[in-house]
């Protein structure tokens, strides 16, 4: 093992305890406070909707050139995939509709 997976490793180890504290430290601070949590809650469960929406209007046919190997996608594979692109759209569109208005409202005032 030379240095360079040494710090491989490192960063790995890195990058985990950050996420991990990432997600821990709100968590602890809003103990104080449990009613702040209801926007993180509220925007977590709006955001599964749209993507259960997103989920149920994919499409689910997959080519049979990627249904063999090396791919192997199934149905649920691609539907889900879907989704997820569907999801990544809609709050994309979102974004920049919400930059618009923004600068609208910013002009006018």
């Amino acid at each position: 093992m030379d240095t360079t997976d040494i710090f491989l490793y490192a960063g790995y180890l890195l990058v985990i305890l950050g996420a991990i504290f990432a997600v821990v430290m709100p968590l602890i601070k809003s103990l104080g406070d449990p009613m702040s949590l209801v926007k993180t809650v509220v925007g977590v469960v709006l955001i599964g909707g749209l993507f259960f929406v997103a989920f149920s209007i994919a499409d689910a046919d997959v080519a049979p050139k990627y249904a063999a190997d090396p791919f192997n996608i199934t149905e649920t594979g691609a539907k889900t995939v879907g989704g997820v692109l569907i999801t990544v759209y809609v709050l994309f569109m979102a974004a920049i509709a919400g930059i618009v208005i923004t600068e609208i409202t910013k002009i006018v005032k």
